[in-house]
């Protein structure tokens, strides 16, 4: 009776041997799936409707900004059209990407690092703080020296592992690229005819 319980059933085990079949499959799809999403979130950059809707969206920022600052210094407004342009680029990208995502959340970080700043130096200044020698650092390897640096180059982007920094890096190339294009064409089109120009003819952005 024993024995005959150990006996494995094929009904059973060709079963088991189908759903594992089924379940490779199943990843093998999901695989393929993910690797056309990436190729496809890194070209739509180069769309011209991608252009299109961040040159319209960056054009009415740029309206609020100015209406919000009546006499801007050129430093500040400079300032003041980079950080649009970024947001707007952020806001293009839907949160798709770990660099937008930074970008959006960028003041929020702004504003608890000058907290901690101020922190510090309160801490400092109370001469609780016993002074110590800074240890001695060591030196890291060409190649993991350059990752470290292109992780502060892209938003967001310090602690990734170096496979997902480079997905988000292309991704963040391809968006700047299209940035260029699109303030290149917007400056042309307003020192040409001026605002009311790119009002008149919407469909020319990009």
């Amino acid at each position: 009776m024993a024995s005959s319980q150990t006996v494995s059933n094929p009904d059973v085990n060709s079963s088991h041997s189908r759903e594992s079949k089924r379940k490779k499959r199943r990843k093998i799809v999901d695989a393929g799936e993910i690797e056309q999403q990436t190729s496809l979130d890194q070209s739509r950059w180069r769309t011209d409707t991608e252009q299109q809707i961040y040159s319209s969206k960056l054009l009415q920022a740029l309206r609020h900004v100015r209406r919000s600052n009546d006499n801007p210094s050129p430093v500040n407004a400079g300032r003041a059209v980079r950080e649009t342009a970024d947001r707007v680029l952020a806001v293009t990208a839907k949160g798709r990407s770990r660099w937008s995502r930074a970008i959006l959340s960028g003041r929020l970080s702004l504003r608890l690092s000058q907290i901690n700043k101020k922190h510090k130096k309160a801490k400092l200044n109370s001469g609780n703080i016993k002074s110590k020698k800074p240890a001695a650092k060591k030196r890291l390897p060409a190649l993991q020296r350059k990752v470290r640096v292109l992780g502060r180059l892209v938003p967001g982007c310090q602690k990734l592992p170096f496979t997902n920094l480079l997905e988000e890096t292309n991704d963040y190339i391809s968006a700047l690229q299209m940035q260029i294009k699109a303030m290149t064409f917007l400056t042309g089109l307003l020192s040409a005819g001026g605002a009311g120009s790119v009002a008149a003819h919407p469909d020319r952005l990009g």
